[in-house]
């Protein structure tokens, strides 16, 4: 379990590093899965409004992972970030 976690916090820094950047739908999938593994289910009820469509998709996009834990989302996570690393090198 700790080395899920410090692997996960591990990619989240690296992440930030990425030269190149992602296209939206992968920042979405990062963005959902790091609220999941740190937040759990999505915690409120009031979606954002029709007109704040950013904010629409990423609530959207960490509801449509609801119920997933937050050891599986931390592992997605990372797995996700490796091959955006090695876009960069």
């Amino acid at each position: 379990m700790t080395d899920l976690k410090d692997n996960f916090e591990n990619a989240v820094k690296q992440s930030k590093e990425v030269t190149s950047r992602p296209d939206n739908e992968t920042l979405l999938r990062l963005y959902s899965l790091y609220k999941q593994a740190t937040e759990g289910d999505v915690n409120t009820e009031n979606p954002p409004g029709m007109f704040d469509f950013v904010a629409k998709a990423k609530y959207e996009a960490w509801l449509k992972l609801k119920g997933v834990t937050a050891d599986n989302a931390m592992q997605q996570y990372i797995d996700l970030v490796a091959p955006l690393l090695n876009k960069t090198n």
